[in-house]
């Protein structure tokens, strides 16, 4: 394998969203996931600055969250580059990855394109902050304390939909799917993009988050 990928230590409790990150970083073919960790406690156990480059790290997560993980880790390293990827769009979550000290955030619901973006701005030594969060931070400073909307909209789906949603959660493929619903490729792919649409999200990763958020199954 290439010596110059970017090596990346990816912490979120849930292994479903960190194989879904860990498969489109991967296929850029510039990222390697090298250790992943469900909590801050673990993470802080496998970071090694010799053989890492970068963090991603949600905050919501049992034992030890984000942010106190990521202060953690700036106090043994500050050098250390730390993205946050998370569900979380409040204001005081934000302040406080901000004051521990990572270098950018993002929301679950970015595109593969915002992510790659955040992650060459941050490693070549700058901050990235994604549009929702920079709106937000701005909207606090000028005073303006208007509710923020929710990270996905909450429009009802319809059972053929949270169905097909289901088998997209339990990794099934497009040909899967279709077989198992009795249904055409092109009405997997609408239903799809349906989902994409009401919920609010921009990818297949998003629409796990989506699901694993509302606790819509039992077995996840």
């Amino acid at each position: 394998m290439t010596t110059n990928l970017i090596k990346i230590l990816l912490v979120d409790d849930h292994k479903m969203i960190r194989e879904g990150i860990k498969s489109f970083l991967e296929e850029s073919k510039e990222y390697e996931v090298v250790l992943e960790a469900e909590n801050g406690v673990e993470a802080l156990e496998k970071y090694n600055p010799s053989t890492i480059d970068l963090v991603i790290t949600d905050i919501l997560m049992p034992e030890m969250d984000g942010i106190e993980f990521t202060g953690e880790l700036v106090k043994k390293n500050p050098e250390v580059k730390v993205i946050a990827l998370t569900m979380l769009n409040e204001n005081h979550h934000i302040k406080q990855m901000l004051k521990a000290g990572v270098s950018g955030y993002l929301l679950k619901n970015c595109s593969e394109t915002e992510l790659f973006n955040a992650i060459k701005t941050v490693m070549s030594g700058n901050k990235f902050y994604s549009q929702e969060v920079t709106d937000i931070i701005m909207n606090d400073l000028s005073g303006d304390k208007k509710t923020k909307q929710r990270l996905s909209l909450e429009i009802p789906l319809t059972p053929r939909e949270l169905e097909v949603l289901h088998l997209i959660c339990k990794e099934h493929s497009n040909k899967e799917i279709s077989d198992l619903l009795f249904i055409g490729m092109r009405t997997v792919d609408a239903h799809k993009r349906n989902l994409l649409e009401k919920t609010g999200c921009k990818n297949v990763a998003g629409l796990v988050v989506y699901a694993l958020e509302r606790e819509l199954f039992d077995d996840l």
